[in-house]
């Protein structure tokens, strides 16, 4: 049992808003743990920092135990916090004292892969008798699911990965060091919920599904949303709203148009919460551009007790793919014209915001003011209230995200916490505009 130092918090968890659908208007505020405050004790002495923002709701980014091929979406082991960044214990202090500022926890849950070195794959490919060998996808040559989206082109040439320990080939969406899981496992399944179930007993309030429309690998198919992933997230569902009286939320990661990603709310009974892509291309062309974007679907109706997610930025990629071909071409060659920070994967631009408007502050504020004009929640990418710029000190990465993944400038923050006309000052206010109406 975790041992916390006394916390004299602002709010209870008690007091929080008392209705259930608490994800509804949550304005979430993204980081990586150790690019912040570097662990989690670092983490619990900072959220003053966000009670001053006025964000209700912070998203830890991967805390688990990885090799850090794809900054920490490929997991070894799920049911631990990375050495780096402390203990079970320290996890637990900073859930505690979170609640008490009166602040939740979000984390990520990677369904579609693990780490090449999780302990399943490594008694998986130990034998083809191995009793892990079914919660992955194997091959003996190759050849299957051909039509299947690789997202990660420019990093490996097909998704079937050879195996050299026992001669067969499995397979892998993303990177080649993160094999898929098996969904049709109903091991796997049973191995997830128990995953949910034991960080809930840690204090987590939300679980954001990275890639969730990938589960189910089908032939003659992309491979993405197909019928059965959607039967899993309602198991899903199902299982929270039962075992926790529905007060834990669900935020689906579902790149795609606005009623293609739709359908992961399902008829109220997946996610409660999905990210609006298509938007924030938009506001950030428009903003850019002094130009209003092609015409966007406009947001239909939602099951009740859901909502869209609205931001700006976040930790990958710049998505241009909802932008027309015409308005692509023109944001690449304005914004990034010799091509360094561009994402080959999806056709995207790993560029902060304050890269993309190049230092002009107005136009990050208009951005943001656009942002708090959406409906439903908010999510704003750690460093983006203080204008941070592109981490240039980590050379060339082939993976271009990691541009966008730098350490919180501190000293910026402090100097604008201080300062009632500065960017922080701005969406401070914004988020108390918001808060109070």
């Amino acid at each position: 049992m975790a041992t916390c130092p006394a916390m004299s918090g602002i709010l209870n968890v008690n007091n929080m808003q008392s209705k259930v659908s608490w994800w509804q208007d949550a304005i979430i505020y993204e980081l990586y743990v150790d690019k912040f405050a570097g662990d989690f004790r670092g983490l619990t002495e900072r959220l003053d920092y966000f009670v001053q923002l006025g964000v209700n709701t912070l998203h830890i980014l991967p805390h688990y135990p990885s090799p850090l091929v794809d900054n920490g979406y490929d997991i070894s082991d799920y049911r631990a916090v990375d050495p780096a960044l402390g203990n079970s214990d320290d996890f637990k202090c900073f859930t505690e004292a979170a609640h008490t500022k009166g602040i939740r926890v979000l984390i990520e849950l990677v369904l579609n892969h693990v780490s090449e070195k999780h302990s399943w794959f490594i008694d998986a490919r130990s034998s083809r008798t191995s009793p892990y060998r079914d919660y992955f996808l194997w091959s003996e040559t190759g050849t299957e699911f051909q039509n299947a989206l690789n997202p990660f082109v420019h990093l490996k040439p097909h998704n079937w990965i050879y195996d050299e320990q026992t001669n067969e080939f499995y397979f892998a969406t993303f990177y080649p060091q993160q094999p898929d899981l098996n969904w049709r496992n109903p091991k796997v399944y049973q191995e997830m919920v128990d995953i949910l179930d034991f960080w809930v007993a840690a204090g987590v309030d939300a679980f954001r599904l990275d890639a969730a429309p990938h589960l189910i690998k089908a032939e003659g198919e992309l491979s993405k949303g197909h019928p059965e992933t959607h039967q899993i997230l309602r198991r899903f569902r199902a299982h929270l709203d039962v075992t926790y009286d529905g007060s834990i939320a669900l935020l689906g990661e579902a790149q795609d148009s606005l009623q293609q990603t739709a359908v992961y709310f399902g008829e109220g009974d997946e996610c409660q919460l999905l990210y609006n892509f298509p938007r924030a291309s938009n506001l950030l062309y428009e903003v850019w551009s002094n130009d209003v974007p092609h015409d966007e679907a406009p947001l239909t109706a939602i099951p009740p007790l859901c909502a869209w997610v609205h931001f700006l930025r976040n930790h990958d990629s710049f998505v241009l793919r909802f932008l027309s071909p015409e308005q692509q071409e023109r944001m690449e060659q304005g914004v990034d014209p010799e091509g360094w920070y561009a994402f080959r994967g999806e056709r995207g631009l790993s560029m902060r915001l304050a890269d993309i408007f190049n230092g002009d502050f107005e136009k990050v504020q208009s951005a943001h003011t656009l942002l708090f004009a959406q409906p439903g929640a908010l999510a704003l990418y750690y460093g983006d209230e203080i204008g941070m710029r592109n981490d240039t000190t980590i050379g060339t990465p082939k993976d271009t995200r990691r541009y966008v993944r730098g350490a919180f400038d501190w000293v910026e923050a402090e100097r604008q916490m201080a300062d009632p006309d500065s960017l922080f000052s701005f969406v401070a206010k914004l988020t108390r505009d918001r808060t109070s109406s």
